[in-house]
C-alpha cells in the first residue's frame, strides 16, 4: 500500500511539473492542439542545448531547460517545417501530421547569455502593450534563446513609493516621472516629467502589468534585469532633502536628474529604501541594470572609483549573488568606474557590436584597446534607432564580428553573452533571426548560405525568385559596410522635414550611400513577380509590403532631386509636374502600408488609447503617442535639441497627414517664389504642432488586400 501511495505520489508530482512547465502553453498559443504532436523531454546537461528527433509520428524536442527547448520548437518550426514565428505572426496551423526529422539534430551553446532589449524599446515600441501583447513577446524571447531580459515596466511605482517615503508630494512625484512614452530616457537619467503627469491608475496598471512580466518570465528560466539604483535623484534634492549631489546637466535641452555624490551619508539609505521597495513588488533579481551619467552626463566633481564601488556596495547589499548589468555606450561605463570592481560582478553590454564594437575590434572608431578588462561582456546587435521604419542591417559585419570576437585572445576569453539591443522592435525580423542564432551554430557561416536557408524557413517554400530576392538585399542594402557608422535604416526622404538638399531625417542619422538603389527596386519587382503564387502567406505578405515600401521610398529620393533641379533651373511647369508625382507617391506609399496594421500609425494610437480608463487617460496617452514619432519634445527639445522626427515612422496615416502636408507647404512655398513672390523661412514646428495635439481618428485594422495593391502601386510607380 505504501509502494502504491509512493508512486502515486510521484505521478502527481510529475503531472503538477509538466502542468507548471511553459512549453505546453507557448505550443498551444501558437496553433491550439500543438502540444500533442510534440514529445518534450528535459535532460541535465552541462551547457545549454537542444535536440530534435523523432518518435512516430511526433517530434521530440530535448533540452537541459525550457528556453533550451523552445529554442529547439523554434529551430524545428523554421527548418523543418517552414514556419517563421515572428513579430508580424505569432500564430500558425500546424499540419495534423508535423514534417519528420530524419536524423537527430543536436546544437548546443558555451554561452550563458543571451540578452534581450534595450531601455529605449521600453518606450519606442512596448510603451503601451498589454499583457496580451507582453505574453507573446516572452514566448518570442524563449524561442530565440533569450535566457536574459531588461524588465522596466513598472519602475514608476518603485519611484513613486521612494519619494513618496522620502517627504515629496504626489504631485511632486509626478513632476519626477515621465509620461508612458518617454519612460526610457527618465531610466537613464536624461530627463524628468516629461510626458505627464500620470494619472494613478497608470502606476497601478503598470505595477500589475510588471508583476505578470516577470513571473511569466522567472517561468520560463528567463532572468529579468530590473532597474537598479544608479544614485538618480531628481534636479531639486539638494534643496528639499539637503544631499550632496552633482548636476550631469542637460540632455538635448531637458534638464537631467541629480546624481547623488557616493560621500554622501544617505547614499546607503536611500539605495538600500529603493531596492526594499523594488524587491517587495517585483522580488529579488540577480541581474540589475544601472547606467548612471548616460549619454554625455557630466561626471565634474564626481569620485567615479568611489560612485562605481558605492553603486555595486548597495546592489550587493540586496542581493550578495547579483551581477551588475550596464551599457557601453559612447563613454560609458566610465573605466574609472568600472576598473577596480571584482570580475564576475559585472556583465557589459557591447551595445553596437555590428556598428561600433568597443569590445577590442581594431577597425571601431569607439574600440577600447584594453576591452572591458576583467569584465565579462556580450556581443550585441543595436540594428535600430527610434523604432524607425526601414530595410537595414550589417549581415557580413554581424557574423564576422561574432566568430572574431570569440577567437580574440584577450575578449574572447570574457565574452559570455550575444544580445538585442535595438532601439525599436518589430522591424527587419531576419536580422533578430541571424544574431539569435550565433550562439547555437559552433562554426562560421556565408551569410548566401544563410540567406537560401532562410527563404524556406520564413515563408516554407523552395523559390528561385525568393531567394534571388533575399539574396540581392543581403548583397545590398542589409550589408552595410564596416566603416559605415549610420544610425540605423536608410531613412525616407518622405518623413524628412523638406528642403532643396534634404537627405537624411534625424539629427543624428549619419547616412551615406552604401547600396545600389535598383537592387532594392529588382527585390520588389521579383517578390510581385510571384505575389499572386503566395496570396495569404502571411510572412511573404508582410515583406511584399516591406520590401517595395522601400523600393518606393528609393523612387522617392530619386525625384525629390527632381524637383530641387526643376526648381533651381526655373522650369516652373516641370516643377509643378515633378512636386506633384512626389506628393502622389507619398499617398501610394500610405495606401501600400494601410494594407498591413504593422505599418499603420492608427494602431500605435489605438493601443495608447485602449490604456485610458477615462476620456482624459486616453487623450493624455494618445498625445504621448502623437508627440513621439514626430517633434517627440517640445519646440527648444525639438529644434535646440535635435529630437525632432528622431521616432519618425514611414507609417500609413502618418504619410498622408504629417509628411505630406510639411512637403506641399515646402512645395507651395517654391512655386510662389518661382512666381517671383519672396523667400521666406518656414517654421515647421507650427505645422507639426497641430497634429500632436489632435484627435482625428486613424483606423487600426487593414485596409484593403495588400497583394492586389502591392501590383497597382508597383505598375504605377516602376
Amino acid at each position: 500500500m505504501k509502494h502504491l501511495i509512493a508512486l502515486f505520489g510521484l505521478l502527481c508530482f510529475a503531472v503538477g511539473m509538466q502542468a507548471a512547465s511553459p512549453i505546453r502553453g507557448l505550443l498551444e498559443r501558437i496553433d491550439p492542439g500543438a502540444s500533442r504532436k510534440f514529445i518534450i523531454e528535459t535532460q541535465k546537461s552541462a551547457v545549454d542545448f537542444f535536440e530534435l528527433d523523432q518518435k512516430g509520428d511526433k517530434v521530440v524536442v530535448r533540452g537541459n531547460n525550457d528556453v533550451s527547448i523552445a529554442t529547439g520548437i523554434n529551430w524545428y518550426l523554421k527548418y523543418y517545417a517552414g514556419v517563421h514565428l515572428t513579430w508580424n505572426g505569432m500564430k500558425v496551423q500546424l499540419p495534423d501530421v508535423l514534417p519528420a526529422v530524419t536524423k537527430k539534430e543536436r546544437r548546443e551553446t558555451t554561452i550563458p547569455y543571451r540578452y534581450d532589449l534595450n531601455y529605449c524599446t521600453f518606450s519606442y515600441s512596448m510603451a503601451f502593450w498589454d499583457w496580451e501583447r507582453w505574453e507573446q513577446e516572452i514566448d518570442w524571447m524563449a524561442m530565440h534563446g533569450v535566457n536574459l531580459s531588461l524588465a522596466l515596466t513598472g519602475t514608476e511605482s518603485v519611484w513613486r513609493n521612494v519619494l513618496l517615503k522620502l517627504g515629496y508630494t504626489r504631485d511632486e512625484v509626478n513632476e519626477f516621472v515621465a509620461g508612458p512614452a518617454f519612460t526610457a530616457w527618465w531610466l537613464m537619467n536624461n530627463m524628468e516629467g516629461w510626458g505627464g503627469p500620470n494619472p494613478d491608475s497608470w502606476y497601478v496598471r503598470q505595477e500589475a502589468l510588471q508583476k505578470k512580466i516577470v513571473k511569466r518570465m522567472r517561468e520560463y528560466g528567463i532572468e529579468p534585469v530590473l532597474p537598479g539604483y544608479c544614485g538618480m535623484v531628481p534636479h531639486n534634492a539638494k534643496e528639499k532633502l539637503g544631499l550632496n549631489v552633482s548636476d550631469p546637466g542637460l540632455w538635448c535641452s531637458y534638464r537631467r536628474p541629480a546624481f547623488l555624490q557616493p560621500e554622501d551619508d544617505r547614499f546607503g539609505e536611500i539605495s538600500a529604501l529603493y531596492y526594499k521597495e523594488l524587491t517587495r513588488l517585483y522580488g529579488k533579481a540577480n541581474f540589475y541594470a544601472i547606467d548612471p551619467f548616460h549619454e554625455g552626463g557630466n561626471t565634474q566633481g564626481v569620485n567615479l572609483d568611489a560612485a562605481g564601488k558605492a553603486i555595486m556596495k548597495s546592489m550587493k547589499k540586496a542581493n550578495p549573488k547579483s551581477v551588475w548589468v550596464i551599457q557601453a555606450w559612447q563613454v560609458n561605463p566610465r573605466p574609472q568606474m568600472i576598473e577596480n570592481l571584482e570580475a564576475g560582478d559585472l556583465l557589459v553590454l557591447d551595445l553596437c557590436s555590428e556598428c561600433r564594437p568597443q569590445w577590442g575590434a581594431t577597425w571601431s572608431e569607439w574600440c577600447r584597446k584594453d576591452g572591458y578588462g576583467q569584465h565579462d561582456w556580450a556581443y550585441c546587435m543595436l540594428l535600430n534607432f527610434g523604432g524607425n521604419v526601414g530595410l537595414h542591417g550589417k549581415m557580413d559585419i554581424l557574423i564576422d564580428g561574432y566568430y572574431d570576437a570569440k577567437a580574440d585572445a584577450k575578449a574572447g576569453k570574457t565574452l559570455k553573452g550575444v544580445g538585442m539591443t535595438p532601439e525599436g522592435i518589430e522591424n527587419n525580423p531576419m536580422m533578430y533571426e541571424l544574431v539569435m542564432e550565433l550562439p547555437w551554430r559552433a562554426e562560421r557561416f556565408t551569410r548566401e548560405a544563410w540567406l537560401d536557408n532562410y527563404v524556406f524557413a520564413r515563408y516554407g517554400v523552395k523559390d528561385e525568385a525568393l531567394k534571388q530576392a533575399w539574396q540581392l538585399l543581403g548583397a545590398g542594402i542589409y550589408n552595410s559596410p564596416k566603416e559605415l557608422v549610420q544610425q540605423g535604416t536608410h531613412e525616407s526622404v518622405f518623413c524628412a522635414r523638406p528642403g532643396l538638399d534634404v537627405y537624411e531625417v534625424s539629427s543624428w542619422s549619419e547616412m551615406k550611400d552604401y547600396y545600389q538603389p535598383k537592387e532594392v527596386m529588382e527585390a520588389a519587382r521579383l517578390m510581385v513577380s510571384v505575389a499572386e503564387k503566395y496570396r495569404g502567406n502571411n510572412n511573404f505578405e508582410y515583406d511584399l509590403v516591406d520590401v517595395l515600401r522601400q523600393a518606393v521610398a528609393e523612387k522617392g529620393r530619386l525625384l525629390q532631386k527632381a524637383v530641387s533641379a526643376a526648381y533651381r533651373a526655373g522650369d516652373e511647369p516641370l516643377f509643378q509636374l515633378a512636386s506633384e508625382r512626389f506628393l502622389h507617391l507619398i499617398d501610394l506609399q500610405d495606401k501600400l502600408l494601410a494594407t498591413r496594421p504593422e505599418f499603420k500609425v492608427g494602431a500605435w494610437i489605438a493601443r495608447a488609447r485602449a490604456l485610458g480608463n477615462t476620456p482624459e487617460e486616453k487623450d493624455l496617452y494618445e498625445w504621448n503617442a502623437r508627440v513621439q514619432v514626430t517633434t517627440w519634445g517640445n519646440r527648444t527639445a525639438a529644434e535646440q535639441g535635435g529630437l525632432r522626427d528622431y521616432a519618425h515612422k514611414e507609417w500609413s496615416g502618418l504619410l498622408k497627414d504629417f509628411y505630406a502636408l510639411r512637403w506641399k507647404v515646402f512645395f507651395d512655398q517654391l512655386s510662389r517664389q518661382l512666381a517671383g513672390g519672396p523667400a521666406t523661412q518656414m517654421d515647421f514646428y507650427t505645422l507639426e504642432e497641430p497634429w500632436t495635439l489632435d484627435k482625428k481618428p486613424y483606423p487600426a485594422a487593414a485596409e484593403g488586400d495588400c497583394v492586389t495593391v502591392a501590383k497597382e502601386v508597383y505598375e504605377e510607380v516602376f
